[in-house]
């Protein structure tokens, strides 16, 4: 995890779902940019979805140098920010198995432990001898000089009985399956955390995927590693702080690991910076990240992982408005029909998502309370009031003498923007505001909302029936000093892609419902007095 700069297991699914051919193209896919994918996908055509992919070894080869120089960017610093360091080598372990033998060489030495000490070429194996203490389910490991000593031993015993704490609420309290056992590497088969200086590279810790399950290829052990201090002067908050939600964060990838190493980026840093809440909900280090996600940019799709932005670490509110209210499980079997063993739903993230989704529903309806509830986030989620403001396309104050506004907008898949419209002063009285939208045919997934504050502070929600091309409207209150101010929500909820084109979306798909318009219309219209 980077900082940005300042400024039930047992649960039952229906017969599993085939992602062969997206397996094939994985390797493939995390040697390309995002932001590359970004500018040459276009929206694909509404035809069939491949069955089939294709990889060769001479194309793995080709990209292997790419590959390798990412992990090596992420774990040394020098990368851009928002590239994870726990991604990065699991992109990483992802390629091996079509690496050459010399890039395979190469890609063990970053994957190696501290404790192999000069093999590993960044400098982050312990140049001394390391100690070890076990509790419960995890193992520390540290060295006692060098630059990676920890300040005391006080430090080290915090540091094991709050990734254990860790282990007991994500894996016993919240039931997710646990890290899979590492066949005694270590010195045992818990789990082990390594204590590094790695403040110093401005990364807060990483894990590792290191040992495939011969039983299940994309389940995978792994092992950790976090920073030896935290210290104010590089993370700028109070040391405890920031171990609690790196434990809580990291930890739970190496939980993914027992899911499926290879799910799409989006939701396993979205999700992981979810479980900051659950597991250290007071410390709210995961705001610094609001305004990368759809709070500040509702145009960015959900399904983002930006490799030069913080996009999928600030999405996060999407699973806290998840488990706020349909109950923190729904995460859970989020994961669940992501997970690629016994009992696995086999699906691809946004997939996955859907079925969780199907008893509250469907994603459709969920997606436009979601994003009705980003426009207000202070009344909509239990800590919004200390959130940023959430953006708006336009912002138009309407008079008598100035009724009307119109703003035409652009969506993307997965997608909301927000106009607002304020009464004047002069709208006293019987005044309303109707709305007219005029969005993209039905199939695409359009959606609108209208949100209403009170001058007393009050909400009201209201969606729009929009018919089968897209028109809708409604009328709603509009009166100053009752009225503060009305929302009004356009939503591209769209979850149909091209699946397997190598980008950074779900499924590494091209979306086919991008850039559908929409049209807002307001006007604040007087209502007549009923005749007697």
């Amino acid at each position: 995890m980077r900082r940005p700069p300042r400024s039930s297991r047992s649960e039952s699914h229906p017969p599993l779902r085939s992602r062969q051919s997206l397996r094939l193209l994985l390797s493939l896919t995390l040697a390309v940019s995002s932001a590359a994918a970004v500018l040459t996908a276009a929206p694909a055509s509404a035809g069939p979805e491949p069955t089939t992919g294709t990889g060769s070894t001479a194309v793995h080869r080709h990209l292997a140098p790419a590959v390798l120089a990412r992990a090596r960017a992420a774990l040394a610093g020098t990368s851009a920010p928002s590239r994870d360091a726990s991604l990065a080598l699991r992109r990483l372990f992802v390629a091996l198995p079509r690496l050459d033998a010399a890039h395979r060489r190469a890609a063990h030495e970053l994957l190696a432990r501290p404790t192999n000490g000069a093999r590993d070429p960044l400098g982050d194996g312990y140049a001394v001898p390391a100690r070890h203490a076990c509790r419960g389910h995890v193992c520390i490991h540290w060295v006692t000089s060098t630059k990676d000593a920890p300040p005391n031993r006080r430090w080290v015993d915090r540091t094991l009985a709050y990734v254990d704490h860790v282990w007991r609420v994500e894996v016993g309290h919240l039931g997710y399956r646990a890290p899979l056992g590492d066949g005694r590497r270590g010195g045992d088969d818990r789990l082990d955390v390594y204590l590094k200086d790695v403040g110093s590279r401005g990364i807060y810790g990483y894990c590792a995927p290191e040992r495939r399950d011969p039983d299940h290829k994309w389940l995978a052990s792994g092992y950790c590693v976090l920073d030896d201090d935290f210290a104010r002067s590089q993370y700028g908050a109070r040391p405890r702080a920031s171990l609690r939600v790196t434990a809580a964060h990291e930890f739970f990838h190496a939980v993914q690991f027992a899911y499926d190493y290879g799910e799409d980026q989006w939701l396993m840093e979205a999700s992981a910076t979810w479980m900051e809440e659950q597991v250290a909900d007071d410390v709210d280090d995961n705001r610094q990240y609001l305004p990368f996600g759809q709070l500040g940019r509702p145009s960015h799709p959900l399904d983002t992982f930006a490799q030069q932005g913080f996009a999928q670490y600030g999405n996060w509110p999407f699973f806290q408005f998840l488990s706020s209210r349909y109950g923190a499980t729904v995460v859970r079997r989020i994961w669940a029909w992501a997970g690629e063993f016994r009992h696995g739903g086999h699906d691809y993230s946004l997939a996955a998502v859907k079925d969780a989704l199907e008893p509250h529903g469907g994603f459709a309806d969920v997606f436009r309370r979601y994003a009705a509830a980003m426009t207000v986030p202070r009344t909509a989620f239990a800590e919004g009031a200390g959130w940023p403001r959430p953006a708006a396309a336009a912002v138009r104050r309407l008079s008598a003498g100035s009724p009307t506004a119109r703003r035409r907008l652009s969506l993307d898949h997965l997608t909301f923007r927000q106009v607002v419209a304020r009464p004047a002063r002069d709208l006293k009285g019987r005044w309303r505001l109707r709305v007219v939208i005029d969005g993209p045919r039905a199939r695409t997934a359009p959606a609108a909302y209208v949100v209403v504050r009170t001058a007393q502070g009050g909400v009201r929600q209201r969606p729009v029936t929009l018919d089968d091309t897209g028109a809708g409207r409604t009328t709603v209150a509009f009166r100053a000093g009752s009225t503060r101010d009305v929302h009004v929500v356009v939503v591209n909820g769209s979850t149909r892609y091209s699946c397997w084109h190598r980008t950074s979306w779900a499924c590494q798909g091209r979306a086919r419902d991008d850039d559908e318009p929409f049209t807002v219309a307001l006007t604040a219209v007087r209502r007549r007095p009923r005749h007697r």
